[in-house]
């Protein structure tokens, strides 16, 4: 996305706890820990991908985009789908994005990655461009849903 910045990538963690998992010192039960809240987001809300659970190797993971701004009062904390986060963040000064990979089987649960999305990232004339296309596409999608969630180091 054209204003996605400050990305922070977890995945140096995710190997670190998988390894720890894989050699035995951190039990399974303890990283396959999500919430019924967080896999009913990765149910309704989620992105199927093509990669397998790295603990049970039985499903494919989804991506959860939970969503967090002063602008957004009552909407912060909830779940998106990833084709809404354009529309909001054309309509939206600047939000933080955090992306939790779930496993629907095992209840794998991981924070991948945290960006900031919104306008403020745009300059005046990509700005007066994207009003226009947040404007006519937020009438599509008044209705966005609500999840709460819970994930490993917030919650």
């Amino acid at each position: 996305m054209r204003t996605q910045r400050q990305v922070v990538d977890y995945s140096l963690q995710k190997r670190a706890v998988l390894r720890d998992v894989h050699n035995g010192r951190v039990g399974t039960l303890e990283v396959c820990d999500a919430s019924p809240y967080l896999k009913s987001a990765a149910h309704f809300h989620g992105e199927p991908t093509e990669e397998r659970c790295p603990v049970c190797r039985r499903d494919n993971l989804t991506l959860v985009h939970y969503i967090y701004g002063d602008e957004l009062k009552q909407s912060a904390g909830q779940a998106r789908k990833l084709a809404e986060l354009p529309v909001l963040a054309m309509t939206l000064r600047e939000f933080q994005v955090f992306v939790v990979e779930v496993c629907r089987s095992c209840a794998w649960n991981h924070l991948t990655q945290q960006y900031m999305l919104g306008r403020d990232a745009l300059n005046a004339d990509e700005l007066d461009r994207g009003e226009a296309v947040a404007s006519s596409a937020a009438g599509r999608h008044r209705d966005f849903g609500s999840s709460s969630h819970r994930w490993e180091g917030r919650g």
